[in-house]
């Protein structure tokens, strides 16, 4: 399973979604730029040594990174989708991407990508933090491959 970050910019929630991928077996795909330094303290102390048991790659804009994965499927999730995650059939190579936590994906973006998905949420709330969705969304995907067997 290949969990890919859109610009990311809050670093806590980039270490902690490495640190996830490094317990799962996932492969973390960022997306430059990033809106901070990968020696952030703050990212530090969240990613601990989990960033050394991580697979990630990083690309220098969005075009760069869907060229080198071509075969994956992508899958956005965004508030800003009708159908519910758990509603979809997850393959196994398949890209899960999230936005940036300011800003989501451009427009662009959103009408190029096929697949989009939402995690069901309080009428009287936003959104949930990125690192959240994404546990919520891999451990899905994953049980759906069976990988928790």
């Amino acid at each position: 399973m290949h969990i890919a970050l859109y610009k990311p910019d809050i670093p806590q929630n980039t270490a902690a979604i490495i640190r996830l991928s490094a317990c799962l077996g996932c492969k973390v795909h960022i997306i430059e730029p990033c809106g901070f330094n990968i020696n952030d303290e703050r990212f530090k102390r969240v990613v601990m040594d989990y960033i050394g048991l991580s697979k990630i790659f990083r690309y220098e804009d969005y075009d760069t990174f869907r060229k080198k994965n071509k075969k994956s499927r992508i899958i956005l999730m965004t508030t800003k989708a009708k159908k519910l995650y758990h509603n979809f059939k997850f393959k196994k190579n398949d890209m899960l991407l999230f936005g940036r936590e300011s800003a989501g994906v451009p427009i662009n973006l959103h009408k190029k990508i096929k697949n989009k998905l939402k995690v069901p949420i309080s009428k009287k709330t936003r959104s949930l933090n990125v690192a959240i969705t994404v546990a919520i969304i891999t451990a899905e995907a994953l049980r759906q491959n069976n990988f928790f067997k």
